[in-house]
């Protein structure tokens, strides 16, 4: 795309439009179509390390397919006893923040809409959005539903474009085609393309270039870094580092004598130093859902009915990655918080909720604490490709293969017709 000359009455910027896709040199309005959502940025056509997040994105699914539901606070998540998945930006204004227990989230925001959650859509629109990216390069490092590393280094020649060009042009077509906005972080590793798009969102667009890499980390606290949980932050702030101002002080070796294996990678964030590569194939290391119950509860039918749910969206969310898992496990809390875990080993790789389901039902039968419980949870890992899954039949039960291939038949006409087209009668307990 041709840039506009540049205005002499402002310095030389190198600067995008994010509605038009315009590229100039004046860090000021569109000249094209006078929108004032622009990114300058003297490093802008020059970095290639970008990472995608959607913007509150069950919330905005949600938002998208109920339009009454457009100007409203959403909370995604279960009843009072629950806990929030997340929440739309006009409930976070009010502190409402995933993870958060729902009788709290409603304390801090009663007039919210609280809508329990769709994983078979959500898993549909970061498909959509999926394809979109892999338009732009095969360098993808998904994280999650909604969020994904890319890397665009030398792809300017193949799209005529430089790659901040084809992101903003990314979340333009996912805003006009799907219907739901997206941030983008550009900078010149992982690690500062994640920060970086944190900045500005809803629908941000933020870069940090090379050049002013330290400025920019010197007085930002440390938990900016990922994967710094309280217990680390407890840590840190015990050893008197808060900023990465206090990280810098450090010697190499005392960090790595004070932290063990974290502290080596801490000295190099400090500096903003990441060369990890995006990785299209990074491997993850298991998928589970879990579910907070209204009230405690010790009936057989209804935890046979959420064993039943948790291990279709496991097997969806597997389905939806091409993964099978090995390991099943089933993960119960008693009314005290204390938890039981249990876990089966399998003799080949499932993604078939029915195998899941059966294997989780079987660790529950063997549990001997009869509850009640607040919680139940079904997860698979020890993940592997789909080669080879599923094909193995079992001796004890000859009509599994048939029930498999029942399953599959099953998801190709939700596909075509929609989610609810087929419901088993278990899910309804």
């Amino acid at each position: 795309m041709m840039r506009k000359p540049a205005d002499c009455r402002n310095p030389p910027m190198p600067s995008l439009c994010r509605d038009c896709l315009t590229t100039f040199d004046t860090p000021a309005r569109c000249p094209a179509c006078r929108s004032p959502r622009v990114t300058s940025h003297p490093e802008l056509f020059d970095l290639s390390i970008a990472h995608m997040d959607c913007d509150a994105f069950y919330a905005s699914v949600e938002k998208r397919d109920n339009p009454a539901l457009r100007d409203k606070p959403v909370i995604i998540g279960g009843g009072r006893r629950g806990v929030v998945s997340t929440a739309c930006y006009i409930a976070r204004i009010k502190g409402v923040r995933s993870a958060m227990p729902m009788f709290k989230a409603l304390q801090l925001c009663p007039e919210a809409e609280v809508v329990r959650g769709r994983m078979d859509v959500y898993v549909e629109v970061s498909r959509q959005v999926r394809a979109l990216m892999e338009e732009l390069t095969p360098a993808i490092e998904p994280l999650s539903l909604d969020e994904a590393f890319l890397d665009l280094t030398g792809t300017s020649r193949l799209h005529g474009a430089p790659p901040a060009v084809m992101l903003a042009r990314l979340t333009k077509r996912m805003s006009d085609e799907i219907g739901i906005t997206g941030s983008i972080g550009l900078s010149h590793n992982k690690f500062l393309a994640k920060v970086a798009s944190d900045l500005d969102k809803p629908r941000g667009f933020s870069v940090i270039g090379a050049a002013e890499t330290e400025t920019f980390l010197h007085d930002k606290p440390v938990r900016l870094i990922w994967g710094i949980g309280p217990a680390a932050q407890a840590s840190l702030d015990k050893a008197g580092i808060r900023s990465f101002a206090d990280l810098k002080r450090w010697d190499r070796a005392d960090l790595g004598a004070r932290f063990g294996s974290m502290g080596d990678r801490l000295w190099h964030l400090a500096r903003g130093i990441d060369k990890r590569r995006v990785s299209r194939n990074a491997p993850m290391k298991s998928i589970s859902n879990e579910t907070t119950f209204h009230t405690d509860t010790a009936d057989p039918d209804i935890l046979d009915g959420h064993i039943w749910r948790l291990a279709e969206k496991v097997a969806d969310r597997a389905k939806a990655r091409g993964i099978a898992g090995r390991v099943v496990t089933l993960k119960l809390k008693r009314a005290n918080h204390s938890l039981l875990s249990r876990q089966s080993k399998l003799p080949d790789a499932t993604q078939i909720a029915d195998r899941i389901y059966r294997t989780a039902r079987d660790l529950f039968d063997i549990v001997a604490d009869p509850g009640p419980y607040r919680l139940l949870g079904v997860g698979l890992s020890d993940l592997t490709g789909t080669e080879g899954a599923d094909n193995s039949g079992d001796l004890l039960d000859p009509q599994a293969i048939k029930r498999a291939e029942a399953e599959r038949a099953t998801d190709a006409i939700r596909q075509r017709f929609g989610a609810d087209a087929i419901v088993k009668g278990r899910s309804l307990r």
